[in-house]
C-alpha cells in the first residue's frame, strides 16, 4: 500500500485524537526517521524525549530479539529473571529503595498518587491532598489529569478526581498557604516539559524539601521527562542537591519500548497485598529493553554527553538570539526551548517538517527541542541551519 492508501486507511480506521501531518513513518536509525516515500528526517523530538538512544539502537534490538525468543511474559503473578536484574541495576544508581514497573508515565504517576494517599491514610490521619504546580503535566488518566495544571484541561472530562491543589511554580508563599492538615504530598516536575520547559528554581526546590521534612509531607518528583540523562545528569533532581521520597520515571527508560517506573524510599512503600497491580507490570520483554537501555546509558555516560551537547545547542541558539530571531532560551541538557516572535510555533514546525527537521511546539510561540542523547555537533548545526531558514 502506498502512502496515499495508508493515509486513507488511517482516516478510515484510526480514532481521531489530534491532527497529524500527511506522512507515514516507516523506519528509523540513530538520529533519523524515514517515511514511506523515502524522505529522511532529522529528529529533534525523539518520540517526545523517548528515544534516548536514537532509533533502533543495536543494544535494544539485540536485547528485544533475544528476550522474545526466550520469554515475553510470564504474568505479573511470578517473578522473572530480567525484572530482578533491571530493578537491582536501576536502584543501585538512584537514591530509591524499591521499584514497581509499569507501562506508561501516567500509570507511574497514578501509582505515586495511590502510594502517597495510602501513606496518608496509614500515617497522617487520612491526609490525601496533593499540591501540584500550575502548567504542570502528569498524564492523561483521570487522576493524573486532575493533578495536571494545564488550564485548558480544567473543564475537560468532568468530574475530575478531587484532592489536588494547584499553585504557581516557584512561588513559595503561595505553596505554604496551600498546605493544611489534609496535605499528604507535593508533586512536581524538576523542569516542566509540556508547558514549554519551565525549570524549578534551585532555592524553591531546597525549600520544598525542607518544608516536607518539617511537616511530614512527601516530596514526589515526576522525572518522566527529566530522568535518564535528559538534563545532563542521570536524574534531574541531582541538579538541586535534594532527594525525593517518591520518584516516577518514563519516556527514556524504555528507549522507545512502553515502560515506566514508580520508585520510593523504603519507609513510604506502604502498599499491601492487592493494593496495586497491572497485567503488564514487570513484563519480561519490557524489562529486557529497560535493562539494555540503562546499561548503554551507564556505559557511555550519556548524561555527560547530553550536558556537552546541550551547551553547544544553547550556544548556537544564542547566535540566533543575537540576530533577534528568537528569545528566552531555557532548559538543561537536551531539554531546551525558546520563544519566537511574529510567527506561530506550529508554522515553524510545519516549515521545518518540509525541510526534514522534526520539532515540537508545546505552546503557540514556543519551540521545544528533545533530541536523542546520541546527538552530535553536526546534527545541531544541521538543525540550526534549518531553523534559521524557517524563522
Amino acid at each position: 500500500m502506498n502512502t496515499r492508501g495508508l493515509l486513507e486507511a488511517a482516516e478510515k480506521y484510526l480514532m481521531f485524537v489530534t491532527t497529524k501531518p500527511p506522512i507515514v513513518m516507516e523506519r528509523g536509525k540513530g538520529m533519523y526517521l524515514w517515511d514511506t516515500d523515502g524522505h529522511r528526517y532529522l529528529d529533534f523530538v525523539g518520540g517526545w524525549a523517548v528515544t534516548c538512544l536514537g532509533h533502533s539502537h543495536p543494544a535494544m534490538t539485540r536485547a528485544l530479539s533475544k528476550q522474545a525468543r526466550k520469554l515475553v511474559s510470564a504474568s505479573p503473578a511470578f517473578h522473572n529473571r530480567t525484572q530482578i536484574q533491571f530493578a537491582e541495576l536501576l536502584l543501585r544508581h538512584t537514591c530509591m529503595d524499591k521499584v514497581f514497573f509499569v507501562s506508561t508515565g501516567a500509570e507511574a504517576n497514578e501509582g505515586a498518587i495511590k502510594l502517597a494517599r495510602k501513606y496518608g491514610k496509614t500515617h497522617k490521619s487520612g491526609a490525601y491532598e496533593i499540591i501540584t504546580a500550575l502548567d504542570s503535566f502528569h498524564g492523561r488518566t483521570l487522576a493524573t489529569m486532575s493533578a495536571t495544571g494545564k488550564p485548558q484541561w480544567k473543564d475537560l472530562f468532568e468530574p475530575k478526581v478531587p484532592g489536588f491543589i494547584h499553585v504557581p511554580l516557584n512561588d513559595l508563599a503561595r505553596l505554604e498557604t496551600a498546605i493544611n492538615d489534609k496535605t499528604v504530598a507535593i508533586m512536581l516536575e524538576p523542569i516542566q516539559g509540556e508547558s514549554g520547559v519551565n525549570p524549578v528554581d534551585v532555592g524553591y526546590m531546597s525549600s520544598l524539601r525542607r518544608l516536607c521534612d518539617e511537616r511530614g509531607i512527601l516530596l514526589i518528583l515526576d522525572e518522566i521527562q527529566t530522568g535518564y540523562g535528559r538534563t545532563g545528569r542521570l536524574f534531574g533532581h541531582e541538579h538541586f542537591g535534594v532527594e525525593p521520597d517518591i520518584m516516577t520515571l518514563g519516556k527514556g527508560i524504555g528507549g522507545g519500548f512502553p515502560l515506566a517506573a514508580l520508585l520510593a524510599k523504603q519507609r513510604f512503600c506502604v502498599f499491601e497485598k492487592g493494593d496495586q497491580g497491572g497485567t503488564y507490570t514487570g513484563q519480561s520483554l519490557a524489562m529486557a529493553a529497560g535493562l539494555a537501555v540503562l546499561k548503554e546509558i551507564l556505559a557511555k555516560k550519556l548524561w555527560e554527553h547530553a550536558a556537552r551537547m546541550g551547551e553547544y545547542l544553547i550556544a548556537r541558539l544564542r547566535e540566533m538570539e543575537k540576530d533577534g530571531k528568537i528569545r528566552d532560551i531555557r532548559g538543561r541538557g537536551l531539554l531546551v526551548a525558546f520563544d519566537i516572535e511574529g510567527k506561530a510555533g506550529e508554522d515553524v514546525v510545519a516549515d521545518c517538517l518540509k525541510k526534514r527537521l522534526l520539532l515540537n511546539s508545546p505552546r503557540p510561540a514556543t519551540i521545544r527541542l528533545m533530541p536523542p542523547l546520541i546527538i552530535d555537533k553536526k546534527h545541531v548545526d544541521a538543525a540550526i541551519t534549518i531553523l534559521r531558514s524557517a524563522i
